[in-house]
Order: C-alpha cells, then sequence, then structure tokens
C-alpha cells in the first residue's frame, strides 16, 4: 500500500519508549484501504444577466476568484443606440417643456393684468405640468438602459475557484447562460465503502489520510474526521464526506489513499523502538534473554501489530 511508508515514518518519529512492556491482547481498529477524491461541497454558477457578445473575458481555470470579482463583460450593441435615443428624446421634451413654461408666463402675466383668461392660464400650466412629468417619465427609461448596460458585467458569485470557463471573447451569450463554474472554497474528500462496511462508519469517526499522489510520497499522515454519511447507497457503495484542512491546495478530483476503520479485533501491538531489523527479518528481545522473529501487521497509532512469534504474557524489553 502506497501509505504504509508514510505511516511508518510517523510511527519511527515517536518519542522513544525504552523499557520493557507485558504482551497482551488489545482491542485495535481494523483499517481498511480506499482511495477518497477531493471534491466541492457546493459549485456556482457564475451567469450573464444579459444577453450579448462576450468582449472581455477576466477569468481562466485554476484561478482563485472572490465575491463580487469580475469574470467577464457582455456587451449588447443594441443598448447603446437606445441610451443615445433617449437622450435625444429628453432633450426634444426638455424644449418642449421650456416653451410651455414661457407660454404659462406670459399667460400668467395677461392673466394679471386682465387682458387673459383664467382658462388660458390653466391649459398652459397643465401643458408645463404634461411636459415636466414627460421628462420625469423619459430620464427613468433612460436610468433603466444604463442600469441594463451594467448588468453586462459577469461577477463571481461565491469565494472559490474556476474550475471551468465554458464561453471564449467573442461568444454570443443569452440571458442566465453559464459563462463560468466555479468551486466553493469548501473541500471535503469523498469516499466510497462497500456496502458491508456501512454499518461501521458513521459522523464524527476519525480516518487516517495519506499523502496525496500529486505530491511527496513521505509526506506524514493526516487525520480526517467523517462529517456526512449519505444515506444513498449507489452502486453497491455508501458515500461519505470527510474534513480534512488543508484541502484547498488540492486539485477538485485528485484521488487520496484514506485508511477507515472497518470494525476491530484483538491483536498484540508493541511499540516501534521494540522491534529491531535483522538480515530482513524483524526481532524482538524477551526478557528472558532470548530473541524471537516476530511478523509485523499494520502500524497502529501508538505501535505495530505483532501478527505471529509473541504470545499473552510474553514480556519484551529494548
Amino acid at each position: 500500500m502506497r501509505l504504509l511508508p508514510a505511516l511508518v515514518i510517523l510511527a519511527l518519529a515517536s518519542p522513544s519508549l525504552a523499557g520493557e512492556v507485558e504482551v497482551r491482547l488489545r482491542r485495535v481498529d481494523d483499517l481498511k484501504a480506499v482511495a477518497a477524491t477531493v471534491e466541492s461541497e457546493h459549485e456556482a454558477a457564475a451567469r450573464a444577466r444579459l444577453g450579448g457578445t462576450v468582449t472581455d473575458l477576466a477569468t481562466d481555470e485554476g484561478q482563485r476568484v472572490e465575491a463580487g470579482q469580475r469574470l467577464a463583460t457582455v456587451a449588447d450593441t443594441k443598448l447603446a443606440p437606445q441610451i443615445g435615443g433617449a437622450e435625444a428624446r429628453i432633450k426634444s421634451l426638455e424644449a418642449e417643456r421650456d416653451l410651455a413654461r414661457t407660454e404659462f408666463q406670459r399667460s400668467a402675466e395677461l392673466f394679471e393684468k386682465g387682458a387673459g383668461t383664467k382658462m388660458r392660464l390653466d391649459a398652459a400650466r397643465t401643458r408645463l405640468e404634461v411636459a415636466e412629468r414627460a421628462i420625469a417619465a423619459a430620464r427613468s427609461e433612460r436610468t433603466v438602459l444604463t442600469e441594463r448596460s451594467g448588468e453586462g458585467a459577469v461577477l463571481a458569485p461565491a469565494n472559490g475557484r474556476v474550475l471551468k470557463v465554458h464561453v471564449t471573447e467573442g461568444s454570443v451569450v443569452l440571458p442566465g447562460d453559464v459563462v463560468a463554474t466555479i468551486a466553493v472554497e469548501n473541500y471535503a474528500l469523498r469516499l466510497a465503502l462497500p456496502e458491508r462496511h456501512a454499518r461501521f462508519i458513521k459522523v464524527g469517526d476519525t480516518v487516517l489520510v495519506g499523502p496525496r499522489a500529486l505530491g511527496m510520497a513521505d509526506q506524514p499522515p493526516r487525520t480526517g474526521v467523517v462529517r456526512k454519511v449519505y444515506p444513498r447507497i449507489e452502486n453497491g457503495r455508501v458515500t461519505a464526506d470527510v474534513t480534512v484542512d488543508g484541502l484547498g491546495d488540492f486539485f477538485v478530483g485528485e484521488r487520496i489513499p484514506v485508511h477507515v476503520s472497518t470494525g476491530s479485533r484483538d491483536a498484540f501491538v508493541l511499540p516501534r523502538d521494540a522491534i529491531s531489523r535483522r538480515l530482513g527479518l524483524d526481532v524482538v528481545r524477551l526478557k528472558s534473554g532470548g530473541e524471537v522473529v516476530v511478523q509485523t501487521g499494520q502500524i497502529t497509532a501508538d505501535g505495530v501489530e505483532i501478527l505471529s512469534g509473541l504470545r499473552d504474557g510474553d514480556v519484551v524489553t529494548w
């Protein structure tokens, strides 16, 4: 197993336990090696809010982005003429308003001198109010068009890393089209166990995570915690998510060796320092003065499992 050299290094790095120990049966976890994949707990889609042409693509696969960061710009060529038309309409309405204001002032002066009628004054006032309200409506339409042009910026919906960019510069997109897929920063190890082991795994269990396949093979293993066990068994396997610190530096989809407990059994466990290596054999020294050859098994958190060569009650010294 690829995880075994790293486990041996961890055991060698433990404090030396010089002395003696009496061999007794104890319960140890029966570890099973499985391959887990690094998965993003959530994937967010950065979508275009405006239909048009991608004029500026400011992101690429693998880039880390923050929520609200601009990823691309979508330009609608029809908006600029519409905004220009709205500006011209506002200027035309402003000219009509100025004319209506002049007419109203003249009507008011004539009415004060007794040369004008109340009906003419009210009609001039109404025309002025209509012109002002028409200008307000035109300005609102221009504001809507300006806001729509601002919606051409495609923003990152959350902090994370860009998994895939679905467009290139010059691509034509519609409102709602996905421009980029982002893996949200919360990563987890997703493992699949045979269904016969489903009864052994539960939330809160500790698992041993080996070195990454794309990194240094002699990296010490890390401890992970089962965060979620999915209630559905698919293709004869139960799926679980494991939380491990530092997964943000891994590739999404990268395979990592993991050791999980699939039960427990009785076994002899000795400190690593009690076992010496001679001529390719593992040897331990008994308190009685003799030496015996032993067969070692899996590495545990506090020693090495002894499969054969010792009996219950033997005293080992080193």
